[in-house]
Order: C-alpha cells, then sequence, then structure tokens
C-alpha cells in the first residue's frame, strides 16, 4: 500500500470541500452539501484506513501518551489518524458555514474562522463560536 499516495489523495480531497466552503459564498447550502459529502467520503477513508492498518506495528494502545505515542508510529495508524482530522475539521467547516448563514453572517468575517479551523481545527471553532456571539450581539443590539 503506497501510504504517501493516499495521504496526497485525501488532501487533495479534504480541499475540494474546502475550496468550496471558501470560494463560493453565494450558495452556502450547495458548498455545505459539498464539504459535508467530501466529509463523509474521507470519513469512508477513515475506516478503510483504520482497517487495513489494523495489524500494524506494535498495535493500538490509547491507555497512555507513550501507547498513542506506539500506535502513531505506524504509517497506516498515522494516516488514518490524519483522515480523521481532515474528516472531523472539514465538517466543522460546514458546520460553521451553515451556523454563519442562518445567521446573516458576512462571508467576510467566516473566512478567517474557516481558515483557522483548517489549519488550527479546535481554534478555528473557537474563533467562531467567538464571532458568532458578537455577530448575535450585533444583530440583536441593532
Amino acid at each position: 500500500m503506497n501510504h504517501e499516495l493516499i495521504f496526497s489523495a485525501v488532501g487533495i480531497t479534504a480541499f475540494i470541500g474546502w475550496g468550496a466552503l471558501a470560494l463560493a459564498p453565494r450558495n452556502r447550502t450547495f458548498t455545505v452539501t459539498i464539504a459535508r459529502c467530501v466529509s463523509l467520503l474521507l470519513a469512508i477513508g477513515y475506516g478503510a484506513m483504520f482497517a487495513l492498518s489494523w495489524g500494524e506495528g506494535a498495535g493500538m494502545d490509547f491507555n497512555s501518551l507513550a501507547g498513542v505515542t506506539r500506535t502513531l508510529s505506524s504509517p497506516g495508524h498515522m494516516l488514518a489518524g490524519w483522515i480523521h482530522y481532515l474528516a472531523f475539521d472539514l465538517f466543522i467547516g460546514a458546520w460553521e458555514t451553515e451556523e454563519a448563514a442562518k445567521l446573516g453572517m458576512p462571508h467576510f468575517v467566516l473566512l478567517p474562522c474557516l481558515a483557522l479551523t483548517f489549519i488550527f481545527g479546535p481554534l478555528g471553532l473557537l474563533a467562531f463560536m467567538g464571532a458568532r456571539y458578537f455577530w448575535t450581539i450585533q444583530v440583536r443590539d441593532a
């Protein structure tokens, strides 16, 4: 199994979903649907990679940091973990986009949150929650 090829393929696949969210602000329902479909495709890839790498390395141990380090030292397990991140972060980005549309939040307010979610995952979610809070106050008080 060529882990590098799979790594490249899932990265390109995820980028399609992120590109839809970032570059097509006028039809958010359509872009959210694309991103969710890509996220589900990545979830299927995660399941397949997880199953294919089951017997690799020293096995899986999530009971300690040392155990997780050993588990992720296997290329297959690390790749499965990477796909896990890609799928979940994209799903969160789609949710942020959907929420922003419901609130009438402009795309330029959403974009930095999406960029942070793409790169730093939970920090982007935190940024979006802050932006959502302040946008809601601004709209409510207007």
